[in-house]
């Protein structure tokens, strides 16, 4: 069974009232979600109120699914909205941190135990840190349309559809976001 067919049966089961389908459907999607939320926002407390958002979007939603596109990209679509509505959010409260301003935990990553490669998660850890930091320089037009094709391996054609805008300013946004983080790592590595 595909990984499509086998979200349509937990979906029609969710639908039918099994619990057990919908936390299957949710693990399913659930770490993706935490990691689009994470590379978007910026921090963890935005990234799971975002996975939240977007859980409790598809439980209420779940009957207007149609089946046209895939599960994952519907999912993302309602990922993708309420990313905005959170970034809009944030910036009408006063005082409150916009993403990237709050500080990163260079050792979450860390196991309590250091019996599994700790230099390798590390480095892993401060990688994906430092990726997260970039983005968070991006503004959320550009960030999203990065997330979208490099993290959940979107088409350009995808991409705009998801969106509503052209392939060709999905596709400059794309290409505009990369020359920034290009010229933000250089800066960064000219600096050290």
């Amino acid at each position: 069974m595909s990984l499509i067919d086998e979200d349509e049966a937990l979906i029609a089961a969710a639908l039918n009232g099994s619990a057990f389908a919908w936390e299957k459907l949710v693990k399913r999607y659930e770490s993706k979600m935490y990691n689009y939320g994470l590379r978007l926002m910026g921090n963890r407390g935005d990234a799971m109120d975002l996975l939240q958002e977007v859980f409790l979007g598809v439980y209420r939603n779940l009957h207007r699914f149609r089946g046209d596109a895939k599960f994952s990209s519907w999912i993302f679509r309602i990922a993708h909205n309420k990313a905005i509505d959170l970034n809009r959010r944030k910036r009408l409260l006063t005082g409150y941190p916009l993403a990237g301003e709050e500080e990163v935990d260079l050792f979450e990553g860390i196991p309590a135990e250091l019996s599994e490669e700790p230099d390798a998660k590390l480095m892993q850890s401060q990688q994906n840190n430092r990726m997260i930091a970039l983005l968070t320089q991006l503004p959320m037009e550009q960030k999203l349309i990065v997330e979208l094709k490099i993290f959940q391996s979107m088409t350009f054609e995808e991409i705009a559809d998801m969106q509503d805008i052209s392939e060709n300013t999905a596709k400059t946004r794309f290409y505009t976001a990369l020359k920034k983080l290009k010229s933000a790592t250089e800066e960064k590595h000219a600096l050290s």
